[in-house]
């Protein structure tokens, strides 16, 4: 009896599987890919706001670098911080010389206002530190135009350097309880002024930062007796996190969180709606107004105790 070996025609027929995903396996892959990419843009999209931030505080300092360098340069008197409320205050005096605005003006696109300003040369012409990465908030009209950013984003504070006429009787008409800053050594704790901030687009106008302290208030220092009449006037921007950025006199700079919702207003034309009355009930909600208005300058009564 003759045992043939078991036939692998059968197997040898048969066709190979094909190389590659089958419908199935694709559409779970497509899945997973989806569901990572869900988990990581969040915290891509915080990293790059933190790399904006970092960006924005260098350019604070950068700017008060250039503040000092004018200071030791005049014989410690701080550059012009001029209110420009219209043409006859314009001046190369000043630390810049523009207005922001939601139209066509070439304030918004003309870098020749900040370098042939004060401030310019001591900054070395740059002018990419005047604009927080963050800020490419423009009009429609300015987007129809091919617009892709104003090109400054700073402030600076109102009680810092020669206000003009509203400095003109020493101290400051729209907060006769603080001191004015001329000069440097009269600034008394410069770790605890700020000297730049970014501040609210809708807000931003010219480079003089204003709020008043209402009279007797004297914010975080001394308390707060009345808020009835604190309002802001202008707006600190929030892009940071619900964080601004703030250079000090002392040089170094950091962010600031704020904790109210009426602080923080959509980066938005038109999305100021300023003044903002600050409502003193629940207690905390005077909290971010405090908070600048202690870092703007020192009560008359602190400078005399």
């Amino acid at each position: 009896m003759i045992v043939q070996a078991p036939s692998t025609a059968r197997v040898n027929n048969r066709r190979p599987r094909p190389a590659g995903f089958t419908l199935l396996e694709l559409l779970v892959v497509i899945a997973i890919i989806a569901i990572l990419a869900a988990m990581l843009l969040p915290a891509l999209s915080k990293a790059q706001e933190r790399a904006r931030a970092i960006y924005c505080l260098n350019n604070t300092r950068q700017l008060t670098l250039a503040w000092q360098l004018y200071a030791d340069d005049h014989e410690g008197i701080l550059p012009y911080n001029l209110g420009m409320t219209g043409t006859a205050s314009r001046t190369n005096l000043n630390w810049v010389n523009n207005v922001m605005t939601w139209d066509l003006s070439s304030d918004n696109t003309n870098t020749a206002t900040i370098t042939e300003a004060s401030l310019g040369a001591y900054a070395s012409g740059v002018t990419s530190i005047y604009r927080c990465p963050s800020d490419h908030v423009l009009s429609a009209q300015q987007r129809q135009a091919g617009w892709t950013a104003r090109i400054r984003s700073y402030s600076m504070n109102a009680m810092v350097g020669n206000a003009g006429v509203f400095s003109a009787s020493g101290g400051n008409i729209n907060n006769p309880g603080y001191t004015q800053f001329f000069k440097f050594n009269q600034i008394p704790q410069p770790s605890d002024i700020f000297v730049f901030l970014d501040e609210h687009p809708d807000s931003l106008g010219d480079g003089y930062f204003l709020n008043k302290a209402p009279q007797g208030y004297y914010g975080v220092a001394y308390g707060s007796p009345s808020v009835a009449s604190a309002q802001w006037l202008d707006l600190p921007a929030s892009y940071h996190n619900r964080a601004a950025a703030f250079s000090y006199a002392d040089g170094h700079s950091s962010l600031h969180r704020w904790v109210k919702e009426t602080t923080i207003r959509p980066a938005l034309p038109f999305a100021a709606n300023l003044p903002i009355a600050i409502i003193a009930n629940p207690p905390d909600a005077v909290a971010d107004f405090n908070w600048l208005i202690s870092h703007m300058s020192v009560g008359q009564k602190r400078q005399t105790d």
